[in-house]
């Protein structure tokens, strides 16, 4: 998770979350998916059990006749029946996992909230943006948003990249 990677990290400046989950210390991403209507990511995951050695778990996929409508909506069909047969899994115990570490807290923030996304609920995004007082974009796009509309991610990027760098130059020009 990009809080938990960036927490500590001296060299972040900003943290740029994507139709992301900011979590709180002690959440999951399952709780907070199911936090507010409007998910459907749940009845379309085809469950895969799995093991290596010692260790076994569920990994869940996205299955390929709800892929377009439930993740890709906003995204060419040819290219979403390459999406969907070659996604990666998301192991089921990742979803419990409880965050233990919120960069969002110390690290400033912007996030793209899709209004159309049916994994994460567009109010979901807006109850996470808001309470890590990150600065915000909405956009008529689906979960897949960096696939059909790489141009708003792009920005969005380069829009917090701007804004830490004349933060960094002021901070120095005060010293």
């Amino acid at each position: 998770m990009l809080s938990e990677a960036a927490d500590g990290a001296d060299q972040v400046r900003a943290l740029v979350y994507i139709a992301s989950f900011l979590l709180e210390v002690g959440e999951s991403t399952a709780e907070l998916a199911g936090k507010y209507p409007g998910g459907e990511l749940g009845p379309a995951l085809n469950p895969v059990p799995f093991s290596t050695g010692a260790a076994s778990g569920t990994d869940l996929y996205i299955r390929q006749d709800m892929f377009r409508a439930v993740f890709a909506a906003d995204v060419p069909a040819a290219t979403t029946e390459l999406m969907a047969a070659t996604q990666r899994p998301i192991t089921a115990s990742a979803l419990d996992d409880r965050a233990e570490k919120a960069a969002w807290t110390s690290i400033p923030s912007w996030t793209l909230i899709t209004t159309q996304d049916l994994n994460i609920p567009a109010e979901s995004m807006r109850f996470m943006a808001a309470r890590a007082n990150s600065t915000t974009v909405e956009i008529d796009a689906s979960h897949a948003v960096a696939v059909s509309r790489p141009d708003a991610v792009a920005d969005l990027i380069r829009q917090a990249a701007r804004e830490t760098s004349r933060e960094a130059v002021g901070a120095r020009s005060t010293e």
